[in-house]
């Protein structure tokens, strides 16, 4: 079975001063999270698209979903934690709980804030995840990057042709993520910021997916102009 997972627990809080979590802001006539969701609801491989939801939000998430797709039960929602960490394994629990997790079940991330998806990057990741248990969608760095230990002075600079920008979906087996992110201290749990990086802990391999340019991560402001002028295009496409 292969699940989506679109992690929309954040709070937004680098959009300025909006109170409304940034997945919840519109973009032409629909709210950015539903342009998201939709991009996995059309494609019949998803046995559930799960969206994880802030606590205080879910409602208002059931809502919205329901006025602008209708009603399915392909689509739940479902509270998220604290951290991205905690709203990522919110959904294995949720998957544990009403299908069990075992090696056949599969868990397609995606941050609810890149709408601009296409059905090649969702189709590859199935592919890839099916196929070596653990992958990330990335594109090459096109700015060289500049490491700083201390965040005064250059520490290194690594090879530009061997870095990547990490984009999602992150996809994995179900059962495997959960055991390994298990095997973590919990400090080791604190220093991740990224569903792939427990598997690089743990020397597991992350197979490369090749993403797009254009499936932006809605972070800030400006984020939102680029966002309209790419649905604009899209439109007249």
């Amino acid at each position: 079975m292969i699940f989506a997972v679109i992690m929309a627990g954040g709070s937004g809080s680098r959009m300025g001063n909006s109170e409304t979590p940034k997945q919840f802001m519109m973009l032409g006539t629909k709210p950015i999270i539903v342009h998201t969701v939709e991009k996995f609801f059309v494609n019949s491989k998803f046995e559930k698209i799960i969206v994880m939801s802030p606590k205080t939000w879910v409602s208002h998430t059931k809502n919205m979903i329901e006025k602008n797709i209708g009603k399915t039960d392909r689509i739940v929602v479902v509270e998220g934690g604290s951290t991205r960490n905690e709203t990522l394994m919110n959904s294995l629990k949720y998957i544990e709980e009403n299908y069990g997790l075992d090696d056949e079940k599969y868990v397609i991330t995606h941050d609810a804030v890149r709408p601009f998806i296409t059905h090649r990057i969702i189709e590859e990741n199935i592919e890839a995840v099916q196929l070596y248990g653990a992958c990330d969608t990335v594109v090459p760095a096109t700015d060289t990057i500049v490491e700083s230990k201390d965040g005064a002075v250059i520490s290194n600079i690594p090879k530009r042709p061997e870095m990547y920008q990490g984009q999602t979906p992150q996809s994995f087996k179900a059962k495997k993520l959960k055991d390994i992110y298990e095997s973590l201290t919990e400090k080791e749990k604190d220093e991740l910021t990224d569903a792939c990086g427990i598997f690089v802990k743990k020397n597991e391999p992350v197979r490369l997916v090749r993403g797009e340019v254009f499936n932006i991560k809605i972070t800030y402001p400006y984020d939102l102009k680029v966002a309209k002028a790419l649905l604009e295009e899209e439109t007249d496409d």
